[in-house]
C-alpha cells in the first residue's frame, strides 16, 4: 500500500502555525514512507474563502519547503461529484429528504438546551413518507446514522475511542440549494484522493465518528485517523495572537529560517528521546505517529528564537548573504557592490554567531556595506584619552607587511601596552570606529575583512 496524506486548509486567511504544523506531520509522514503528500483547498465557505488567501497558503508552505506532490484540488470544483454521493445515498435507502422549516429546526434546538442536551435533530423525517412533504419547500438530504450500538475510532494518537450511536443525529449531506456539506464533501474527497491517513488535529475528533459511519455506508475503505492535539500558549491556555499565532508568513519576514520552523514545529508534540535538534532529513527517517503525544504542545517563541540561532550558525556564509541580500538591499537604498559581497561573506562567521535571526543579521551586517554611523551610546565613548591612542594604532597598522587577525591583534596589543592600556579598553573605541557600535564580531576580524585602506580610512574617520 501507498501511503497517502493530505493537509487540508481553508482559505479563509493566514496559515495559521498550527496548520502548518499538522501539514508538517501530514509531510512527514508520507515522506518516511515513501508515498505522495497531497494539497487540497477546502474553499466550499464561498463568503470567506480569497484568492488571497489561497496564494498566501501557497508561498507559505513553499517557504517551509512543505511541497505537495500533485496538482492542488480545489473543493469547490467537485460539488456535482459530492451531490451524486449524496443521491446516491438517497437512492440506497441510506439517507432521506427531510422537509423541516428553519422554524422547526430552531425550535428543536430551543428544548435542546432546555434540557441541558446538546442540539440535535429529532428525526422526524427519517422514515416519514415524502408525500407528507409540504409544497414548494426544498427539502436538505440527511444521512441515516446508526442509532444502536456504538461508533469506534481506532485513532492512532487518541488510542481507541467510542461513542454511542444514540448521540449521533442525522447529519445534513446536502444543502436544499444543493450544495454539499462540510462532512460530505471531505469524505468523498479523501477517497477519491485515495488517502490512507488523515493527520489533523484533535478538534476534529468528533467528525471522525460521523464520517467513519459515512464510509461504512458507501462500501469505502476507512483511512487511518490520527488526531493530533492543539498547540497552547505558554500560559496553557489556547494559542492566540498574544501567544505569537500569527500566519507562517510573519515568522519569516521576523527572520526564522524554515528549516528552523519546521524543527521547532516538529518538537511541538512529538519527540525522539532527549532529541532537541533534528535535521529534516533525519525527522523524515524518525518520524511516526505513535511518538506523538496526547497532551497539547506548549508555543514559545523564545525557543524557537534559540533553535533558530542554532541553524543559523550552521547555514553556510554564502547562503546567509544570499538570504538577506534583498533585506539589506532596502536598508541600504541600492544594491552592494561585488567588494561588499566578498566582505560580507568573509564577515559572516563572525556575524552569524551573534544574531538569532536574519533581521538581526541584516542590521549586524550592514558596517561592512557602508561608513558607520555611531550610536548615542558610542559616541560617548569617543572621550579624548580613548582617540590619542587610536592614532597610534593608524600608525602602527601603516606598516604592517600582512594584515591579518594575528597581525592587527599584535599591533594594537603593543600600542596598548606602550599607553599603559588593557587590551579592552583599546579595542572598544576601535570597534566604534570600524562599526559604530559598542557590539560586534572581534575588531581583528573586521579589520582582516575590511582590508587595510577601508580599516584605516574608519580609523582616521575619513
Amino acid at each position: 500500500m501507498t501511503v497517502i496524506t493530505r493537509f487540508a486548509p481553508s482559505p479563509t486567511g493566514y496559515l495559521h502555525i498550527g496548520s502548518a504544523r499538522t501539514a508538517l506531520f501530514n509531510w512527514l509522514f508520507a515522506r518516511h514512507h515513501g508515498g505522495k503528500f497531497l494539497l487540497r483547498i477546502e474553499d466550499t465557505d464561498r463568503a470567506r474563502s480569497t484568492d488571497n488567501a489561497i496564494q498566501a497558503i501557497f508561498e507559505s508552505m513553499k517557504w517551509l519547503e512543505l511541497m505537495w506532490d500533485e496538482d492542488p484540488v480545489f473543493q469547490f470544483s467537485r460539488a456535482e461529484r459530492h451531490a451524486e454521493v449524496a443521491r446516491h445515498l438517497l437512492e440506497e435507502g441510506k439517507a432521506y429528504h427531510c422537509y423541516c422549516s428553519p422554524e422547526e429546526l430552531e425550535q428543536m434546538r430551543e428544548e435542546a438546551r432546555a434540557k441541558n442536551l446538546p442540539p440535535r435533530y429529532d428525526g422526524r423525517w427519517r422514515d416519514r413518507d415524502p408525500s407528507e412533504a409540504p409544497k414548494g419547500v426544498n427539502p436538505v438530504i440527511r444521512f441515516k446514522a446508526p442509532q444502536d450500538g456504538e461508533t469506534v475510532v481506532d485513532d492512532k494518537v487518541q488510542g481507541v475511542v467510542r461513542l454511542q450511536n444514540n448521540q449521533l443525529d442525522d447529519m445534513v449531506l446536502l444543502r436544499a440549494d444543493g450544495t454539499p456539506t462540510y462532512m460530505l464533501s471531505v469524505v468523498v474527497d479523501d477517497h477519491d484522493m485515495d488517502i490512507t491517513h488523515i493527520i489533523r488535529g484533535d478538534d476534529h475528533l468528533t467528525n471522525a465518528f460521523r464520517q467513519q459511519n459515512l464510509y461504512h455506508a458507501l462500501g469505502w475503505d476507512v483511512p487511518v485517523f490520527a488526531h493530533i492535539p492543539l498547540i497552547h500558549g505558554p500560559d496553557g491556555a489556547k494559542l492566540s495572537k498574544r501567544h505569537g499565532a500569527l500566519g507562517a508568513e510573519a515568522y519569516r519576514d521576523m527572520g526564522f529560517l524554515p528549516e528552523a520552523m519546521r524543527n521547532y514545529l516538529l518538537r511541538l508534540g512529538w519527540a525522539h528521546g532527549d532529541d532537541e535538534v533534528i535535521p529534516t532529513q533525519q525527522a523524515i527517517e524518525w518520524f511516526n505517529l505513535e511518538s506523538i503525544g496526547r497532551s497539547p504542545a506548549r508555543f514559545d517563541l523564545a525557543k524557537l528564537t534559540n533553535l533558530n540561532a542554532h541553524y543559523m550558525r550552521e547555514t553556510p556564509n554564502n547562503l546567509l548573504v544570499h538570504l538577506i541580500t534583498d533585506p539589506l538591499t532596502r536598508l541600504l537604498g541600492r544594491s552592494f557592490t561585488s567588494e561588499e559581497q566578498e566582505r560580507l561573506t568573509k564577515g559572516m562567521t563572525g556575524l552569524k554567531q551573534r544574531a538569532k535571526t536574519l533581521i538581526e543579521l541584516v542590521d549586524n551586517a550592514r558596517f561592512y556595506c557602508e561608513r558607520p554611523l555611531f550610536t548615542e551610546e558610542a559616541k560617548k565613548m569617543m572621550t579624548p584619552d580613548r582617540l590619542i591612542p587610536v592614532s597610534k594604532v593608524i600608525e602602527r597598522l601603516q606598516t604592517l607587511p600582512d594584515f591579518d587577525e594575528e597581525s592587527t591583534q599584535a599591533a594594537v596589543r603593543e600600542v596598548a601596552a606602550e599607553c599603559g592600556l588593557k587590551l579592552g579598553d583599546l579595542a572598544q573605541p576601535l570597534r566604534i570606529f570600524l562599526t559604530g557600535s559598542t557590539v560586534s564580531p572581534s575588531i581583528f576580524e573586521i579589520m582582516e575583512v575590511l582590508g587595510p585602506t577601508e580599516t584605516i580610512k574608519r580609523l582616521q574617520m575619513k
